[in-house]
């Protein structure tokens, strides 16, 4: 059963960290978090002690037995209660403190989903297997939505209710895709900014193989093949109505 301790009220904005084994990279990665934010740290099923050391270092826990990356993505939203919700890698990869103007991008009405675009940092911050993966993603989203995107990083922000409402239903590495494809079908304003990508702390769990990154790949696919869902059919185009 998922569940969250020691949550504080009312946050400015939750930070959905999905997590598994990241005990060395969460010190870095909370000391980042904005003041006024809430980081939810969702273990995915660690066994280094993340959770506890999300825990002493004032980060909610939320745990998600199922393992995936879109299960703990999902969790981490449903246990948000902020207006805006945030996500980000905790892997030390991405700094969430560059979520502030995608933040103010969202409450300004500029945008209804920001997405980070990397910029890898040194050759080992993004592997060239793990580059072509993406542009191939890229170039398949464009087909299928007709979005100029140029990556489909997890580092983003949005509203946590229009999320919600999107009913995302993928709950491994399609999780970011579909979001994205989804938003596209419901006529949502989507913007991208880049940002510094760094040599990530530890072992990638998807993109550190030729295997992890084709099958990412693969459940992304299987994610431009879903036709729109009714949920998003028929929604004014122009952003998500206020």
């Amino acid at each position: 059963m998922n569940g969250v301790t020691t949550p504080p009220a009312s946050p400015l904005v939750d930070v959905v960290l999905p997590c598994l084994n990241e005990a060395e990279a969460l010190p870095w990665v909370l000391a980042r978090i904005p003041p006024g934010w809430r980081a939810l740290v969702v273990d995915n099923g660690s066994t280094d002690g993340s959770a506890e050391v999300a825990r002493a270092l004032g980060a909610s826990v939320v745990h998600e037995p199922r393992r995936g990356f879109g299960a703990a993505c999902h969790a981490g939203l449903a246990a948000a209660t902020a207006d805006i919700v945030c996500f980000c890698d905790c892997d030390a990869s991405l700094d969430p403190s560059l979520l502030i103007p995608f933040v103010r991008q969202v409450l300004d009405g500029g945008a209804d989903l920001v997405l980070g675009r990397r910029r890898p940092e040194g050759r080992s911050a993004w592997p060239v297997h793990a580059r072509v993966g993406n542009l191939a993603l890229a170039r398949l989203l464009r087909r299928r939505t007709g979005l100029r995107l140029r990556d489909l990083g997890p580092l983003r922000a949005a509203r946590r209710e229009p999320l919600l409402a999107l009913g995302l239903t993928d709950r491994r590495s399609g999780y970011p895709l579909q979001m994205v494809v989804r938003a596209a079908d419901a006529g949502w304003r989507i913007a991208e900014h880049d940002v510094p990508y760094l040599p990530r702390t530890g072992t990638s769990k998807v993109t550190g193989t030729w295997r992890g990154t084709w099958q990412a790949v693969r459940d992304m696919s299987q994610v431009l093949a879903e036709p729109a869902p009714p949920a998003t059919r028929g929604t004014a185009q122009g952003g998500i109505p206020r």
